[in-house]
Formats: C-alpha cells, sequence, structure tokens
C-alpha cells in the first residue's frame, strides 16, 4: 500500500459538535477522490461531564490530565464506547465507512508512563502514557478495506497490561508518524498556532520543526502538547501537521486543499 496519500486527523473534544455532519461530508468527498484517512479523537468535553457525574474531580497540570486508576476507567469507557463509536456513526451517515477501534484493544498504541511535562519539568500524571511504539496493521487492515479507522487515545502499558490515557494530539502525532502521513491535521479550538497569545495577529502560517523545537518552552497550557504533537509526527515521519479551528467546517475543507491554519513542515 502506497501511504503517501493517508491524511491523519485530530478530531478534537471540543471541535467535535453539530459540525460533525459538516465535517463528514468533506470528509466523504476526500475520500471519494481516493483519499486514505486515519481518524485519532479526543473527548476532553465529554470525560468532563462523566467525572462530573460521578463526583470525582480531576486536575491538569502542562495540559495533561493526571490520572488516577478510578480517573482511567471512566477516560477509556467514554473514549471507546462512547465518543469512538459516536464519530464513527457519525461519519458513516455522512457517507463516510467508518470504524472505531481502541488504541488499547486494537493493539496499535504502546507506552510508558510519562513522567515530565512537554518544558521536560518533571511530573507525577498517574496513569499518562507516553507513546514508545506503534502497530499500525490494524490501521492498515481498515484501510485496504476502505474504512475509515476511528482511534481512541487508550494505549496498552509496556510494563503490566494495564492501559495508559494519551493525550490526543500525542496520540495522533504518533500514528501519524507510523503511517508516514502525507499531513496531520489536528482540529482544536483556536485558529492555529499563536507565537504570542492571545494576540490574534500573532497567528503563525508556517513554520518549520527546528523553529518550533526552539520556541515550545513558550506555549501555556493545552497549546503545549498541540506544539509537542506537531514536533513528535514530523520527528517520526509524517511529512506536515496542520492546527486548524476545528469549529469551522471551512477550515477543514481549506485543510483539504492544502490551506490556513498554522503548517508546521520537517
Amino acid at each position: 500500500m502506497s501511504h503517501s496519500g493517508i491524511l491523519v486527523v485530530k478530531f478534537g473534544g471540543h471541535a467535535m459538535s453539530d459540525n460533525d455532519g459538516a465535517f463528514g461530508k468533506k470528509l466523504s468527498s476526500a475520500v471519494a477522490q481516493g483519499l486514505k484517512v486515519v481518524i485519532v479523537h479526543g473527548g476532553g468535553p465529554q470525560i468532563n461531564a462523566a467525572l462530573n457525574k460521578a463526583n470525582i474531580s480531576s486536575q491538569f497540570v502542562g495540559g495533561f490530565r493526571v490520572t488516577t486508576p478510578e480517573i482511567f476507567d471512566v477516560v477509556e469507557r467514554v473514549l471507546s464506547s462512547e465518543v469512538g463509536p459516536q464519530v464513527a456513526a457519525t461519519l458513516t451517515e455522512s457517507g463516510v465507512t467508518a470504524l472505531a477501534i481502541s488504541g488499547r484493544h486494537s493493539g496499535t498504541l504502546f507506552a510508558e508512563q510519562q513522567k515530565k511535562l512537554v518544558n521536560g519539568e518533571a511530573a507525577d500524571l498517574g496513569l499518562v502514557g507516553e507513546v514508545t511504539s506503534v502497530d499500525p496493521a490494524a490501521i492498515f487492515v481498515l484501510l485496504e478495506k476502505g474504512v475509515v479507522p476511528v482511534i481512541s487515545p487508550v494505549a496498552n502499558n509496556v510494563i503490566g497490561n494495564a492501559g495508559l490515557n494519551v493525550n490526543a494530539d500525542i496520540a495522533a502525532a504518533a500514528v501519524a508518524g507510523a503511517v508516514k502521513a502525507r499531513e496531520l491535521i489536528i482540529m482544536t479550538d483556536v485558529p492555529g498556532i499563536y507565537r504570542n497569545w492571545p494576540d490574534t495577529s500573532s497567528l503563525i502560517q508556517e513554520i518549520s520543526a527546528a523553529e518550533l523545537e526552539s520556541i515550545k518552552s513558550t506555549f501555556a497550557e493545552g497549546m503545549a502538547p498541540k506544539v509537542q504533537a506537531c514536533l513528535d509526527a514530523i520527528a517520526a515521519g509524517a511529512s506536515a501537521v496542520r492546527i486548524i479551528d476545528g469549529r469551522d467546517p471551512d477550515a477543514f475543507a481549506h485543510a483539504l486543499a492544502h490551506n490556513g491554519g498554522t503548517l508546521v513542515v520537517a
């Protein structure tokens, strides 16, 4: 299989709204033109809602959710049994044959416990995984059949048989590298990477991985893992990464046509 035509899309929890149908339609026309697509989804808002309902409080450190065993059970259930199947169903209704698979149970994602933040600071994040390897076999089987894999970012712990919660941006980067994607599109709730957040005039249109690496410690909160994901994807073999506003279906159409957002190139 030629991997040059694989597009990996990180579908964010915040980007998943009424636009799912519009997103599906844009995707179905791209798939109809022969593009092979792999989706890795997040689910932050859905996980927050489930944790609130269960009266479990959670905290974020450096953009990562500190994950206790109790929180992990909720995270895995929400991602693998609720959000993934829902995304796949919406896509299928839009004419894209899609199947939700767990990064853990499909034997795709393998990780070890993450011990430090993007800026290098040590941190105890609990059951948060840093991807050590990706086995793309299940992904390729589905792509061969014309099916879009919708992957939940839960990984096998290489030490022991427990699962680990992987930041969805980082998981998407690992998958993009493993399938040597022509591009990773990260759908988020901002129009791209800002040099000086929140100054909207500081949106970066295109940046090399080397330059982004040199300024990565300046990014705050949820943007830090996204920036790290861009660098990881390119280091692992993806050709380019584009960060776009997933709340805007037109932004996705533009991204399919290689425009808009922030493009990070090797």
